[in-house]
């Protein structure tokens, strides 16, 4: 959609999982992406290792989760600090985590970005933005000089937690500093005395060796009250050093692929958006990494950005809905940075945390515990504030089987496309009716339940509705029963909202 006033109509910065993804989410929306990227192939460092239910469910909904369930391995347990959760075979498609390391989801949603059509180029970074009224330029630099710029209709930073363009936007970046360093490294550990060690407390801290693949572990040590510096260079000697004193022995530790260094340090965009600039993934959130929730979230915000912004770029919707990206996706994170603070907490050394730990672990086999837990890491449970008091609005929508004139389908297999679905199910036809105006742009489905009821993480199975109108993201926009047909207007307001102003029939 790129004409002579705009390269390109979105400039994403990284090509990391959630620029990648966003990349995806505007090709489907049919709008013109360039994704650049400083460095000038993939690094190949395995960094985040895990998929959770709600991203595995993104992935249906867009038609490619089975190229990742090839490449990893299904986990039938998680983990709340160290301490292991059950999952719930009843709340999804995909219950239980995926093991697959992020250079591999990296690797796969490059394939798709380019068999969509996304253009990415490396060794190129952002250097400055200047933005007006109609556009932003993005100006670049690459192999260590400056390049011409690119003139967007926007740009999203998915640049990390250093993001140069949360810096060139002005947007402020608090929160709460570091207490604690952590070293990782995918290494050689002939010595271990077991396969698989998962967060082993010591007094010096604590310290998990797991293995991905055969022959190499990813080794994690944990040092609390000790903080890096924030440039400080991270050594294969400072790794091994550094179990010695948790562990007491490095285990005979060797031929590292990659080591690096977090901590437990929280922070968060004061706003996602300022003006014609986005961000997402790390841009906008930085976390201590437990439970793995740190690239699940990333993606989780494309998802949510990628179809407003394709809706207001193609012209369908005003420039208003990109503001309830912030609205909707800022809760998440502080939501996340909350119970990643609790997990830093819980694994602290000493005899406290011992006593905390073991009332903690008692408390998690009720299961009222256990699942307000479970959700807070798979993001199953969460519920964006739309209009309407019906129990499924705003929640992502049950994968239930619908019967329809070409056979059975799961709901999530509508979302293929990344379009706004109808479905006017039994009792539900007038929905239809109602939402004629907007035919161009949602796809009506109808069809009848397979089944009467449907299950909602945190509330329960409810009443099969008659007709709901679902978002690209798998949110439901609006929801109605059989008794309530005789008001189409809060549909009609769902639609003007959701995808856009009614059109001439």
């Amino acid at each position: 959609m790129a004409d002579t006033e705009w390269d390109t109509d979105v400039v994403i910065a990284g090509a990391g999982p959630t620029g990648l993804m966003l990349a995806c989410e505007l090709r489907l929306a049919g709008v013109d992406v360039t994704v650049v990227e400083p460095l000038a192939q993939r690094s190949g460092e395995s960094r985040a290792g895990g998929i959770h239910s709600r991203t595995l469910e993104i992935l249906d909904q867009r038609g490619i989760v089975d190229r990742f369930l090839d490449e990893g391995e299904l986990q039938p347990v998680g983990h709340f600090s160290g301490l292991y959760l059950d999952f719930d075979e009843s709340e999804s498609r995909h219950p239980y985590p995926l093991m697959i390391l992020q250079s591999a989801v990296e690797r796969l949603l490059e394939e798709r970005a380019d068999e969509l059509g996304a253009r990415v180029r490396r060794a190129c970074e952002v250097t400055g933005l200047v933005q007006d009224a109609t556009g932003v330029t993005v100006e670049l630099r690459s192999g260590g000089t400056a390049a011409a710029p690119l003139r967007a209709r926007y740009l999203v930073g998915c640049d990390g937690g250093r993001s140069s363009v949360r810096r060139l936007a002005g947007i402020g970046f608090p929160g709460t500093e570091a207490t604690m360093t952590a070293l990782i490294g995918d290494v050689e550990v002939p010595d271990l005395p077991e396969d698989y060690v998962w967060v082993r407390r010591t007094p010096a801290g604590d310290y998990s060796a797991i293995a991905f693949e055969p022959g190499w572990h990813r080794v994690i040590t944990s040092e609390f009250d000790r903080v890096a510096g924030r440039d400080e260079p991270v050594t294969f000697e400072q790794l091994r050093e550094s179990m010695v004193r948790v562990a007491g022995t490095d285990f005979g530790m060797r031929n590292p692929r990659w080591v690096s260094r977090f901590s437990d340090a929280a922070r968060q965009a004061d706003r996602y958006r300022a003006g014609r600039v986005l961000l997402a993934g790390d841009a906008a959130h930085i976390h201590f990494p437990a439970g793995g929730q740190g690239l699940n979230m990333g993606v989780q915000d494309a998802v949510n950005l990628g179809w407003k912004l394709g809706a207001v770029v193609r012209g369908d919707a005003p420039d208003g809905l990109l503001d309830t990206y912030h609205a909707e996706r800022h809760p998440v994170a502080e939501r996340v940075l909350q119970n990643t603070r609790a997990q830093s907490a819980l694994v602290r050394p000493g005899p406290q945390t011992d006593a905390l730990r073991e009332v903690f672990g008692a408390l998690m086999v009720f299961d009222d515990v256990n699942r307000y837990l479970r959700h807070l890491l798979t993001a199953l449970d969460l519920r964006y504030a739309v209009d309407g008091d019906h129990p499924l609005a705003g929640r992502r929508v049950p994968d239930a089987d619908l019967k329809t004139p070409e056979g059975i389908v799961g709901v999530h297999e509508l979302l293929h496309a990344a379009r706004p679905v109808l479905l006017a199910l039994d009792g539900g036809a007038w929905a239809a009716r109602a939402a004629q105006g907007w035919a161009d742009r949602v796809d009506v489905v109808e069809a009848h339940s397979e089944d009467g009821h449907w299950p909602v993480p945190a509330l329960g199975d409810v009443p099969a509705p008659a007709a709901l109108l679902v978002r690209p993201d798998g949110h439901v926009a609006w929801a109605a029963d059989a008794d309530e047909a005789a008001d189409p207007s809060a549909l009609r307001a769902a639609l003007v909202t959701w995808v856009g102003p009614e059109r001439a029939r």
